[in-house]
């Protein structure tokens, strides 16, 4: 009942507080800036709160962020490295969701581990910090699997998506 709440309570509001305009910019930049160090595509997606159906049916924020995942066709890159960061926020609920090219390369305690940071800056009321860290924080991973090579092109906008 306290997650049916909280997620009802969620509004488009709550959304702009944590992340207004300036900070989806500054996001906005970090990813490009990250793309610009590998080959690899990251997306950032933040939900205020799952809507009713899903909620009642007990879907997590895990279950969410792969439908994103595959909603925004994030698997759609030619090395098979493009990565979801979601948040649910509802939830303060972070995960990743990678692509088989570059998650094959990553242990998934180091994707949990990634989330947690997150989580925690966002519980210190440090969302652009959290999510620029995030963001770092793949990048490392990228740059490493998938260091750049002349002509890459942007295969996915990396503009934040608000739901």
């Amino acid at each position: 009942m306290k997650r049916i709440a909280r997620h009802l309570m969620a509004t488009r509001g709550s959304v702009g507080r944590a992340f207004p305009a300036a900070t989806l910019d500054v996001i906005d930049k970090a990813i490009k800036a990250s793309e610009a160090a590998h080959r690899g595509e990251i997306r950032f997606v933040v939900e205020g709160a799952l809507h009713i159906e899903p909620l009642l049916r007990g879907q997590t924020a895990r279950e969410r962020a792969i439908d994103v995942f595959s909603q925004l066709r994030i698997w759609d890159t030619e090395h098979n490295n493009g990565v979801l960061i979601y948040l649910l926020l509802a939830d303060r609920d972070v995960e990743i969701v990678a692509d088989r090219g570059i998650d094959a390369k990553v242990a998934p305690e180091e994707w949990e581990r990634i989330c947690r940071t997150m989580e925690a800056a966002f519980r210190q009321g440090d969302f652009r910090g959290g999510v620029v860290g995030g963001i770092q924080e793949v990048t490392r991973h990228l740059a490493e699997h998938f260091p750049p090579i002349g002509g890459d092109r942007d295969e996915l906008p990396d503009k934040p998506v608000v739901l």
